[in-house]
């Protein structure tokens, strides 16, 4: 049996394609915030119209 060091025994290190992948993921992650908010915004603005035209009773 052949014993291997541990600093070679590793799948590999954080180089520039692990940056790459967590920066997309940052990006997507706020391209959905930023989805999110647009949509709470308009759904906000639109229920207190629906609101203000309810038939008196």
């Amino acid at each position: 049996m052949k014993i291997i060091p541990e600093d070679k025994a590793r799948q590999g290190r954080w180089g520039r394609h692990g940056l790459r992948i967590l920066i997309a993921a940052l990006l997507l992650a706020f391209v959905a915030w930023g989805i999110a908010e647009i949509y709470g915004e308009m759904i906000d603005t639109n229920t207190p119209a629906e609101q203000d035209q309810a038939p008196a009773g």
